[in-house]
């Protein structure tokens, strides 16, 4: 694993930031915020796997824990944690601007994924694009009940990445979502991946794959376009 260290910024205190920074060290390098889904914790293998490949091409990362599990170690947000989770990802984009001159992305797996894309549909200037893994389209066996709300103001670059036996949607499910998606999005459907997305044989591929397509096929352009 890559060097990294502790990383807390408590500059809106009801909302802070706690987790792991990979640092860069270019001062102006570009830095990735990934955090993670309502069962996890920014200690997960995918987000580390996923650090350590962006930190290989001389980005800044930072992992972080969303404030519901800054709140309790185990179990999904409750109640009306979401809006202050989103407060918590403001917080870290924050900090991460005071840190560099880069452009700054967000990404996240599953329910952090969403919050990501919720937060940068009300605020597309807050970020350059969106690392959306696993986005829970909707509840396993309850496809009416669709997350869509936000798509059509979502003006930010954004790269899906989905497993082909995800339960929280299908395939022809995604395409159909991200249609309601005014900015450039791109589905990479990843064959026989379920929710977690990694499994014992794709983790190395998989990890290599997606950084490489968001680095050259969505940061560059979206770096440029926000200029």
């Amino acid at each position: 694993m890559g060097t990294c260290e502790a990383f807390s910024d408590l500059s809106n205190r009801d909302a802070p930031v706690r987790g792991y920074l990979h640092p860069s060290a270019g001062a102006g390098a570009n830095c990735l915020i990934l955090t993670h889904g309502a069962g996890a914790d920014c200690e997960s293998l995918l987000l580390k796997s996923f650090a350590d490949a962006f930190g290989s091409q001389g980005w800044m990362v930072l992992r972080c824990d969303l404030p519901f599990r800054q709140l309790r170690p185990h179990g999904p947000p409750l109640g009306k944690s979401a809006e202050r989770d989103r407060a918590g990802l403001r917080s870290a984009i924050a900090a991460m601007r005071r840190l560099t001159a880069g452009g700054v992305f967000l990404g996240g797996h599953s329910y952090g994924g969403r919050q990501a894309s919720m937060l940068a549909a009300a605020e597309p200037q807050s970020v350059e694009g969106l690392l959306l893994l696993s986005y829970p389209l909707h509840p396993p066996k309850k496809p009416a009940e669709l997350r869509t709300k936000h798509f059509s103001s979502l003006r930010v670059p954004a790269l899906f990445v989905h497993g082909t036996r995800d339960e929280f949607g299908s395939i022809p499910e995604m395409q159909s979502a991200l249609s309601l998606i005014p900015a450039r999005t791109e589905l990479l459907p990843i064959a026989g991946a379920g929710h977690a997305l990694l499994t014992k044989s794709n983790c190395e591929a998989l990890i290599e794959e997606v950084t490489t397509k968001f680095i050259l096929g969505f940061a560059a352009l979206a770096h440029d376009a926000s200029r």
